[in-house]
């Protein structure tokens, strides 16, 4: 559009120009005189000041679109490198936003970690021959783990795990159930003295336990195995008269009238 308007203003000042000319040569066919030719000088003049005049705003256009094109160029230049930083923040951003991601993922992880180790170290209610009690997870694995191997018929593991249950959780809730089943591996063994030992030590530390009246029956076998028979009636009377209503008791009775 710039061009176009050059051109027309190109044009224009043609046209006067050539005007002029015809009205130059018009005067100098009537006037003859001296008057005449300082009125075509003049007018002459006139013209060579108007197409000076129109020379110059030419140049003036030109060098206006010069400038134009110029600033049009910088301004293209200065959009291009805008567009460029943004392009270059905004992946900046992207990677910001995917490690806030990833730390976030990383902190979630570390605190599930952590949360599923405090609920492997929290104590649990559990409950063992009808009592109920709160242990530790490491008590539970270990009083399982014990009771499995007795399972399984071997005794001497057995009775080295339920020791080791005992040495690691002297105040546990399991520890009247771990000595029973520690005498019955013992008497397994034919360790009847310790047997004694531990069957006893549960009598003391938990009477009303639902496996006292068997402790103090299993007392009784070890004493027949070790052929000490009055200590053995004596045992099994006292089961009568503790536990008169048990099932061991019953079993008691039987073995009294037997040894009379």
């Amino acid at each position: 559009m710039n061009s176009l308007r050059d051109v027309g203003v190109v044009q224009v000042a043609l046209a006067i120009a050539v005007s002029s000319m015809l009205v130059l040569n018009s005067y100098a066919g009537i006037l003859e005189d001296d008057e005449a030719r300082r009125a075509i000088l003049d007018l002459r003049q006139k013209a060579d000041a108007s197409q000076q005049r129109f020379a110059e705003d030419i140049r003036k256009v030109n060098d206006d679109n010069a400038q134009l094109r110029r600033s049009v160029l910088d301004l293209a230049n200065q959009i291009e490198t805008l567009r460029a930083d943004l392009a270059r923040l905004r992946g900046q951003d992207e990677q910001l936003a995917r490690e806030v991601a990833d730390m976030q993922r990383r902190q979630k992880d570390l605190t599930q970690g952590v949360e599923d180790r405090f609920k492997r170290l929290e104590p649990v209610k559990v409950a063992a021959d009808g009592k109920e009690f709160v242990a530790a997870p490491t008590e539970v694995r270990d009083f399982d783990a014990a009771l499995a191997v007795l399972r399984k018929g071997d005794f001497a593991a057995a009775q080295t795990a339920f020791i080791e249950f005992d040495r690691r959780h002297p105040s546990s809730g399991y520890k009247p159930s771990a000595l029973f089943w520690l005498g019955n591996a013992q008497y397994a063994l034919r360790n009847y003295k310790e047997a004694v030992v531990n069957f006893k030590v549960l009598l003391t530390i938990a009477p009303d336990h639902i496996r006292s009246p068997e402790a103090a029956l299993s007392i009784a076998n070890c004493q027949l195995e070790l052929k000490d028979i009055k200590s053995a009636r004596k045992t099994l009377e006292d089961l009568v008269k503790v536990y008169p209503d048990s099932e061991a008791a019953s079993v008691a009775k039987d073995r009294l009238s037997k040894l009379k």
